[in-house]
C-alpha cells in the first residue's frame, strides 16, 4: 500500500471534518466517518507494562448517487498500526439496485462475515477478539450480489481472493467465493451462516472458512454467540504449516441503560497442526462499560484478561477510548 507523505493525525482530522461540513449540502453526496482515539496499557506476565496513546484511526466514507439506481462508495482511512502511519483507500465500489430486494456491487469491499465488525463504530467494546484473521473473509475485490427477502437474506461474492484484514490479496490465480444465508424469524432474532472457499497461495490446497453467529436483541439487551472453523486459513498456516485447522467462538452480552452501557464477553480459539498438535490456545474475558457523551461522542472503557494455555503467559489490558462520529 502506498503511504501518503506528511499527513498528521490532527491535519487529517481537520481536513475530514471541514470537508464533511462543506459537502453535506450536496443532495447526491453523503459523507460520514469517525475519529477513534485511545489510551491503552497492557501488563504481561514477566514482561512488564506497555502503554500507548493517540489517534488510532480516522475514516471518511463518501457515497454518491449517480442516478438510475447506481451509486458509488469510497472509504479513505488513516491509521497508526504500530509500525507507522498510513493513509489508504479501504473500500471503493459501485452498487446497482436491480430491484427493491436485489442489489449488486463491484469493486473493493469488506466481507459480510463475522459478528464483530472491522470498524470500531460497530463494536460493543474497545477490542476485537483478535481471531478474525483465521475465520473472516477480510477485504475483497470482485462482484457481490445481495438478496433481501421476507425473513431471510442471501448473498454470494465472487472475488479475486478472500483477502485479509489489511486489504492485501492472498492469491489471485483462482477466484474465491463467499456465500451467506441469513434468517430473521422475528425482529429480535438474527441468525447468519457463511461458507467461504479459496485456494491457498502457492499450493494446491483449499482454504475453507465457516462462520456462524446468532443474536437476540430485545430492547436495550443484546445477546450474541458465534462459532468459527477454518482449514488452511493463511494466518493459521503461517503458525502451524499446511493442513492447519482452527476453531473459535465467542459469547457476549450488552445492556444499555440511559447513556450508560455494559458489555461482557468471553472468547477463545485454538489452532492445530496436521498431526493434531495444538500450537495456539488463547482465551479472554472482557468487561467494557461505556458512556454516551452526545449523539456524536462515545466513551468506551475496557478491562480485558487474556490467557495463553500454550505458553502459560497471561496479560491484562486497560483501555480508554473516545470515538467521535460524523
Amino acid at each position: 500500500m502506498k503511504q501518503l507523505a506528511k499527513i498528521t493525525p490532527v491535519a487529517a482530522a481537520l481536513a475530514l471534518t471541514l470537508g464533511a461540513s462543506s459537502v453535506q449540502a450536496e443532495s447526491k453526496l453523503s459523507v460520514s466517518g469517525f475519529i477513534d482515539m485511545s489510551y491503552v496499557t497492557v501488563d504481561t506476565d514477566g514482561a512488564g507494562s506497555e502503554t500507548s496513546s493517540g489517534i488510532d484511526q480516522i475514516e471518511v466514507n463518501l457515497g454518491y448517487d449517480l442516478g438510475n439506481k447506481l451509486s458509488a462508495n469510497v472509504s479513505v482511512e488513516y491509521q497508526d498500526n504500530g509500525t507507522g502511519e498510513e493513509v489508504d483507500v479501504e473500500e471503493a465500489f459501485l452498487s446497482y439496485a436491480v430491484s427493491d430486494q436485489l442489489s449488486v456491487k463491484a469493486g473493493r469491499f469488506l466481507s459480510y462475515t463475522g459478528w464483530e465488525t472491522e470498524e470500531p463504530t460497530g463494536l460493543f467494546q474497545f477490542s476485537g477478539t483478535g481471531y478474525a484473521a483465521f475465520f473472516y473473509g477480510g477485504y475483497q475485490q470482485g462482484v457481490s450480489a445481495y438478496y433481501d427477502g421476507k425473513g431471510y437474506a442471501l448473498a454470494v461474492s465472487i472475488v479475486n481472493d478472500l483477502g485479509d484484514l489489511e486489504g492485501e490479496a492472498r492469491d489471485s490465480s483462482e477466484p474465491g467465493i463467499e456465500t451467506m444465508l441469513a434468517l430473521t424469524p422475528t425482529e429480535d432474532i438474527t441468525i447468519k451462516g457463511f461458507y467461504s472457499q479459496d485456494k491457498l497461495a502457492g499450493t494446491s490446497e483449499d482454504t475453507t472458512l465457516v462462520n456462524i453467529w446468532a443474536s437476540y436483541a430485545p430492547g436495550p439487551l443484546t445477546l450474541a454467540v458465534e462459532y468459527n472453523t477454518s482449514e488452511n486459513a493463511p494466518a493459521a498456516v503461517g503458525i502451524a504449516g499446511l493442513d492447519a485447522d482452527a476453531s473459535g467462538f465467542l459469547v457476549m452480552g450488552n445492556y444499555a441503560f440511559d447513556k450508560f452501557g455494559l458489555t461482557l464477553r468471553y472468547h477463545e480459539y485454538d489452532i492445530e497442526t496436521a498431526a493434531g498438535v495444538t500450537v495456539e490456545d488463547n482465551s479472554a474475558i472482557t468487561i467494557s462499560p461505556s458512556y454516551t457523551v452526545s449523539d456524536n461522542v462515545l466513551m468506551v472503557f475496557e478491562y480485558r484478561m487474556d490467557s495463553n494455555d500454550i505458553t502459560g503467559v497471561d496479560s491484562d489490558l486497560i483501555a480508554i477510548e473516545a470515538l467521535v462520529t460524523f
